[in-house]
């Protein structure tokens, strides 16, 4: 059993051919925050509700990207993630989720960020300066 068995499926559904499958996973009064930073000081909020939330789908490139869980863990009704996004097995990103879940075990509430400019991993980012280097 996964530390955090929804959100492992919501990413693995995202990877997959339909990453629309995550909208079986939503409850009725589903609310979600994407903040995507593209590097450079430069984000995008992806807020909203379901609707909101198929436009997202709609908008993002897909079978590009990888999510790999490195660590998550489950607090109540409360999951949490920290991973990383991959292009070709090349870090993409860092990103952190929260998913409040409702009693049926379907997300209520998301919470996802993301940035390219740390590598949690501790590999230096391209054209960012490690610290204590």
């Amino acid at each position: 059993m996964s530390a955090a068995p929804v959100m492992t499926r919501w990413f693995a559904a995202m990877d997959s051919e339909t990453p629309e499958a995550i909208l079986d996973m939503i409850a009725p009064d589903f609310r979600f925050s994407i903040v995507f930073s593209a590097g450079d000081g430069k984000a995008t909020d992806f807020a909203g509700d379901r609707a909101a939330m198929e436009g997202y789908l709609a908008q993002r490139e897909k079978g590009v990207l990888t999510h790999h869980i490195l660590s998550a863990s489950t607090v109540g009704d409360d999951e949490l993630v920290l991973g990383q996004a991959r292009r070709s097995g090349a870090f993409e990103s860092t990103f952190v989720a929260a998913a409040r879940l409702d009693a049926a075990g379907r997300v209520r509430s998301l919470m996802i960020g993301r940035s390219p400019a740390l590598d949690v991993a501790g590999r230096p980012v391209a054209g960012r300066p490690v610290e204590g280097h």
